[in-house]
C-alpha cells in the first residue's frame, strides 16, 4: 500500500487532472440535448473510474479519509462542470454515522433443551452482528422456526399464521417465497421488512438459518472467515436516535448448516424437511422446543461522512421547483483482512456508477432541461442505504417536490451490451421514458435476470420509493451482441468471483462504448423526464404505491 504523502500527492494531482481535461463549456456553449449529449467521452468516464477506484483513496468507506478525499472530487468535478452546490454545508451534506463493532470474544449462542446446555462456537458455529446503540445485550428465549418470516395475505402467503412469536426468538431463511414475483419479492426478501413483521409481532431475536442455496454460493468455511470484518453503520439523527433501530430485538445470529439441525433437533419437524418446505414454498412454521441464549458486547464511535451534492437549475418558471435526483453511492468496502492486496477498490461497484453520473451532470448543465436535477453522490450505501436514507428524511429540497429519482449501482460492461433491465420501471409512468431512452441507443429491454439478488430494494433508489417517489434503477442486461460471448457467464462470474472482492479494481475489463452509450441513454432519460409536461406517476394499484405514495 501507498504511504499516506504519496496517496495525498497522487489524488491531488489527478483531481487536477480531471478537472482541466473534463471541463465543460458553459450553457451558451451547447444549445441542444443532442449536443450536449456529445460532451460524453468514454475517455471522460475511464478518467473518473481510475481517479474513485486507485489504491490512493483506500476503497472509499464511509467515515475515512480516502471517502473524503473521494467526496473532494466529486465536489471538485461538480464546480469545474459549473453545477450549483446543492447540500445543507456548500457542495456536502454532513452525515453523523455511529459506527458499532462486535467484540467477537463476548459472542455467545448457547442451545437449551431437556436440561441439557449446548455451546456454540463463534465463527465456527454461528455469526453475530454487534448492537447499533447498546454497549451489551443478552436475552435466553425460545425458538419459534418461521419460514422465511414472510406475511403477505395479499399474495396468498404467511409464515405467521399458526404461530405466536411473542417473547421468542424468530428462526428463519433469508429470502422470500419464489411463487412471489419482481419487486414485492425483492420487499419482502428485505430484512428490513422481516425484522419490521417480527417486532410488530413481539419477537425479541432474531436467527437467520443457512440454506442450501447459500451453502452452495458461499460455503459456511468460506463464509465464516469474513465474520467480524467489517463495522456496522447507522445514521444518527439531531436528537441522537439510530435510525432504523429496534430495541425489542436484544439478540441475533446467523448459523451453519450443522448448527441448524442442532436447532431442530428431534422437533417434530426436521431441519431438512423445513428446507425442503421453503424451497416449495410451503409455509411449516413450528416451535422447535429449545431455548436459545444470545448474548453480545459492542462498541461505538461517531463518525462524519458527506453525501457530495450538486444541482441545475431548470429553465421553466414553473418547473424549475421540482427536481430529478440522479443518484449514485460513493462509497465502498475500504480496507479489510490480511492479504496482500485489502483493498476493496470497487473499480465498478460505485466507481463507475458515479462516473457516470458525473458525466449525465456535464451533458444536462451544458443544456439544461425544464425541471431541476440533483446529483447526489451518497455516502454509506454500503452499511445499508444510509446516505440516502438520511436524505430523504432530511431533503435540501423539500420532498414532495422531488419527482423521480434515477439511480446507478454496479453497471457492469464486460462485454459488448446488447440489453438493459430497469428495476422499478414497471411500477411507475417511468417506463415509458426509459424505453425511449434505451431505444434510441439502440438497447432492447430485459426482465430482471437475477431476481434471487432482490436488487430493487437493495440499492438507493428503494429509499426514495418509501417516501413515495417513483424511480428506476438502471443495468445492463445479460445479452451481448457479440454472438461469440457469453454475456451471462462473465456477469455471473462477476457477482460469484469479485463483487465485495479486493479483484474489483482497475484490472477487470471494460467494454468502453458499451459505458458510452449506457452513458447517453442514462442522460436522455433525464431530458425526457425532466421536459414532461406533467410529474411522473405511479400506476393505479401498484403494490408500492399502496405502501409508499401520498395520499390524495
Amino acid at each position: 500500500m501507498l504511504n499516506a504523502i504519496c496517496r495525498t500527492a497522487i489524488v491531488a494531482v489527478l483531481i487536477v487532472v480531471l478537472a482541466s481535461c473534463g471541463r465543460a463549456p458553459m450553457h451558451s456553449t451547447a444549445k441542444t440535448a443532442e449536443s450536449a449529449l456529445d460532451l460524453i467521452t468514454a475517455r471522460a468516464i475511464e478518467g473518473h473510474v481510475s481517479v474513485l477506484a486507485d489504491d490512493a483513496l483506500t476503497g472509499r468507506e464511509a467515515g475515512t479519509e480516502g471517502y473524503d478525499k473521494s467526496a473532494e472530487y466529486v465536489a471538485e468535478q461538480f464546480a469545474a462542470m459549473g453545477l450549483l452546490a446543492g447540500g445543507s454545508d456548500a457542495w456536502y451534506q454532513p452525515v453523523t454515522l455511529t459506527e458499532y463493532r462486535l467484540d467477537t470474544d463476548s459472542a455467545t449462542m448457547v442451545l437449551h433443551r431437556d436440561g441439557k446446555d449446548t455451546a456454540l462456537a463463534y465463527r465456527d458455529d454461528f455469526g453475530m452482528g454487534a448492537d447499533a446503540v447498546r454497549d451489551s445485550t443478552s436475552v435466553r428465549a425460545e425458538v419459534v422456526y418461521v419460514g422465511y418470516g414472510v406475511h403477505a395475505p395479499e399474495l396468498g402467503y404467511s409464515d405467521y399464521d399458526v404461530v405466536d412469536v411473542r417473547g421468542k426468538v424468530v428462526a428463519g431463511f433469508s429470502g422470500a417465497p419464489s411463487s412471489i414475483e419482481g419487486s414485492e419479492r425483492a420487499y419482502y426478501a428485505s430484512s428490513r421488512t422481516k425484522r419490521a413483521e417480527a417486532v410488530a409481532r413481539g419477537a425479541v431475536g432474531l436467527i437467520s438459518l443457512r440454506s442450501r442455496k447459500a451453502e452452495q454460493r458461499r460455503p459456511w468455511d468460506e463464509a465464516k472467515k469474513r465474520f467480524g470484518r467489517r463495522s456496522g453503520k447507522t445514521w444518527v439523527s439531531d436528537d441522537g436516535r439510530s435510525a432504523g433501530y429496534f430495541p425489542e430485538i436484544q439478540g441475533n445470529a446467523y448459523t451453519s448448516m450443522l448448527v441448524g439441525e442442532k436447532l431442530f433437533g428431534l422437533s417434530p419437524l426436521s431441519y431438512e424437511q423445513a428446507l425442503d418446505f421453503a424451497e416449495a414454498n410451503t409455509p411449516a412454521s413450528a416451535p422447535l422446543d429449545v431455548e436459545v441464549t444470545l448474548e453480545q458486547r459492542s462498541t461505538h464511535a461517531s463518525v462524519s461522512s458527506p453525501n457530495v451534492i450538486g444541482m441545475i437549475r431548470g429553465t421553466d418558471p414553473t418547473l424549475a421547483d421540482e427536481y430529478v435526483v440522479y443518484s449514485a453511492h460513493l462509497d465502498h468496502i475500504g480496507v479489510a483482512g490480511d492479504e496482500e492486496d485489502n483493498i476493496y477498490n470497487g473499480a465498478y461497484d460505485n466507481a463507475m456508477g458515479v462516473a457516470l453520473m458525473l458525466e449525465t451532470a456535464r451533458a444536462l448543465n451544458a443544456a439544461p432541461p425544464r425541471r431541476s436535477v440533483l446529483f447526489i453522490a451518497l455516502t454509506a450505501e454500503e452499511s445499508g442505504l444510509l446516505g440516502s436514507d438520511f436524505f430523504v428524511n432530511n431533503p435540501t429540497v423539500p420532498i414532495d417536490s422531488i419527482v423521480a429519482n434515477i439511480n446507478l449501482d454496479m453497471p457492469l460492461f464486460l462485454y459488448p451490451v446488447a440489453d438493459l433491465v430497469a428495476f422499478g420501471s414497471q411500477h411507475s409512468s417511468l417506463h415509458s421514458a426509459v424505453e425511449e431512452a434505451a431505444a434510441a441507443e439502440g438497447f432492447v429491454f430485459s426482465p430482471d435476470p437475477l431476481p434471487e439478488e432482490n436488487l430493487f430494494v437493495r440499492s438507493d433508489q428503494y429509499s426514495f420509493v418509501r417516501k413515495g417517489v417513483p424511480a428506476v434503477y438502471l443495468i445492463p442486461g445479460f445479452t451481448s451482441s457479440n454472438d461469440d460471448i457469453d454475456g451471462e457467464a462473465l456477469f455471473r462470474d462477476h457477482i460469484e468471483n469479485h463483487y465485495h472482492e479486493p479483484s474489483d479494481d482497475l484490472t477487470r475489463p471494460v467494454d468502453w462504448d458499451s459505458a458510452l452509450r449506457f452513458a447517453r441513454a442514462h442522460t436522455r432519460l433525464g431530458y425526457i423526464v425532466a421536459n414532461l409536461g406533467e410529474r411522473p406517476t405511479w400506476n393505479e394499484g401498484d403494490f408500492f404505491a399502496s405502501r409508499f405514495a401520498p395520499r390524495k
